[in-house]
């Protein structure tokens, strides 16, 4: 049974070191700023008792997320852990610009130097967390919630696609592309077809789609239609071909090209920028698919779409039922800040800076 699992239920109230698989080397300070190393050396030689406060905060509304991962990295890496103090908030929680998010209370030589590496985490775990909340808010403008699948497989070193799916999933997105964005939090990985597939078919989307169908027939049937950059007539196609057994279309034209369908429709230009996958297109598929009966077969769109893309769709109505989004939510939109605030009980932080007690921190037991 997977942590998060355990979580949900009640039987454990953090996901440990059995989720996160922590780098041993981390203990070892090879991810550690080398200053935060050698002032480590020197709070030993000097002040070896004196107990400090570390707090973090950042500057943004935003979902937090990482507090989890920072308190078993604390617990797996700090020398004498147990005598530390922790507070934090949840994953999950929404937060404001400056809210305490952590606190840390003890020797400074026992966990110090993991402060960097806790800034990261939170940096881009909350990030990605807020970035996915924000997209799938977006997503419902239209007062019906659509789907959103994460896809950041190829915007990112694919070391970072367990922690950024887990991110994602408490940002709102529950399909994501690889089984390793599943793997902190889900069970498998979801997709369809690439253009690679249609690509062996020699663009044949139809003899395409049946050899998938024949392959994972337990899999909802989707068909990618921008191949040949002629999405309408091959949803067409592939509608006609399986009937009731199409469960999706996909259409992830390039921002650098313009559908056959406007080539064909000349007089429709003019008054839009006609690239991509635009609203136009996608109001000119749903109907070809309503007037041939095919009302059954959902839309799903991907390439190059933001938040505020989706919002504009949105806000004009166009008939998409699933966004595919990838890029856009990996960018690092929030950055932690790590402070000693007080010794020894008694306020000591650096100019512009201060102790900044949060009611909503829980105490980390």
């Amino acid at each position: 049974m997977k942590e998060i699992e355990m979580k949900v239920k009640g039987e454990i109230k953090r996901l440990t070191n059995q989720t996160f698989k922590f780098d041993e080397r981390v203990r070892d300070g090879w991810f550690s700023a080398v200053y935060f190393l050698k002032t480590r050396e020197i709070v030993k030689k000097y002040h070896e008792d004196k107990i400090v406060t570390m707090q973090f905060f950042q500057k943004n509304h935003a979902v937090l997320c990482g507090t989890d991962e920072v308190i078993a990295l604390l617990k797996t890496f700090a020398d004498r852990p147990d005598d530390l103090e922790i507070y934090s908030l949840k994953d999950g929680d929404k937060i404001s610009p400056f809210e305490t998010v952590l606190t840390i209370t003890g020797r400074y030589q026992d966990f110090g130097y993991l402060e960097g590496i806790i800034d990261g985490i939170l940096a881009r775990r909350t990030s990605v967390a807020t970035n996915v909340y924000n997209v799938v808010k977006a997503a419902g403008v239209s007062g019906v919630q659509k789907q959103v699948i994460f896809m950041g497989d190829r915007d990112d070193h694919y070391i970072t696609q367990a922690g950024d799916g887990y991110a994602a999933f408490i940002g709102g997105a529950t399909a994501q592309a690889t089984h390793a964005m599943n793997e902190w939090w889900g069970k498998k990985g979801m997709g369809t077809m690439p253009h690679a597939l249609i690509q062996m078919f020699e663009g044949d989307i139809v003899a395409s789609t049946k050899a998938y169908q024949e392959t994972f027939p337990e899999d909802d049937l989707v068909a990618l239609v921008d191949y040949n950059n002629d999405a309408i007539t091959d949803s067409l196609k592939v509608a006609r071909a399986f009937g009731k057994e199409l469960k999706g279309v996909r259409v992830d034209t390039s921002r650098t090209m313009i559908d056959q369908y406007f080539l064909r429709n000349q007089h429709l230009l003019g008054t839009f920028d006609p690239r991509g996958v635009n609203a136009e297109l996608i109001f000119a598929l749903r109907k070809a698919l309503d007037d041939e009966g095919f009302q059954h077969v959902k839309i799903v769109v991907s390439g190059g779409f933001t938040e505020s893309r989706i919002r504009e769709f949105e806000e004009q109505g166009v008939p998409v039922d699933t966004y595919g989004i990838g890029s856009s939510l990996l960018k690092i939109t929030t950055g932690f800040t790590g402070d000693n605030v007080m010794i020894d009980g008694k306020h000591a932080a650096k100019a512009g800076r201060r102790y900044r007690p949060n009611p909503r921190l829980e105490k980390v037991e």
